[in-house]
């Protein structure tokens, strides 16, 4: 049975944290694959700033296309309105014989007694968390943990300097960083 890693999030945009993050759990557990899923509406989110799924599925696609264990999976943006993690794994269980891991961040770790259906979902997927500095990675859920560099890079980080004007180079792969221009993506 093929074993899948999900690494879910806005990518709003995708930038090399989010690739460390996915290359070293797939080397360390030795996933048949990691699949890529931006989220359309997440539950915890607010805005996505404007840029549309479109936009972002496209970004992803540029940033893991070297590597041939990485797929972009977009089941989350065929479907309106928010998006919960059960009702995804549930759709993706029914769909495909395979055992799922679910990626997470420490923050998303203490976030997890708010998740929607959570004892339900830690019934179909395994959890496998990463460290992130400054947040706690202890749960009362079951957790399997992969220590991964710590790469403070994040996606705010990266539309903020963007919108100062300044440059994103090393934080992003290059042809997103190109997209994003061509695009005129995240300009005040």
């Amino acid at each position: 049975m093929k074993r899948i890693g999900i690494l879910g999030g806005t990518f709003n945009p995708p930038h090399i944290g989010h690739l460390i993050i996915a290359n070293e759990v797939q080397v360390k557990l030795n996933f048949d694959e990691i699949w890529f899923m931006p989220n359309q509406e997440p539950p915890h989110k607010e805005t996505l700033n404007g840029v549309s799924g479109h936009h972002r599925s496209e970004m992803v696609q540029r940033a893991i296309a070297s590597n041939p264990k990485f797929k972009l999976q977009s089941i989350e943006l065929e479907r309106p309105g928010r998006s919960y993690t059960y009702d995804t794994m549930m759709l993706l269980t029914k769909k495909y014989n395979y055992r799922f891991y679910f990626i997470i961040g420490a923050d998303m770790i203490e976030y997890l007694p708010n998740w929607y259906k959570i004892d339900e979902l830690v019934k179909v997927v395994t959890f496998v968390g990463v460290n992130r500095p400054e947040y706690n990675k202890e749960s009362d859920y079951p957790i399997t943990y992969v220590d991964v560099p710590n790469v403070e890079i994040s996606s705010l980080m990266i539309r903020d300097r963007l919108k100062e004007g300044k440059s994103i180079f090393y934080l992003v792969p290059e042809s997103v960083r190109e997209y994003i221009e061509e695009n005129r993506l995240y300009e005040t």
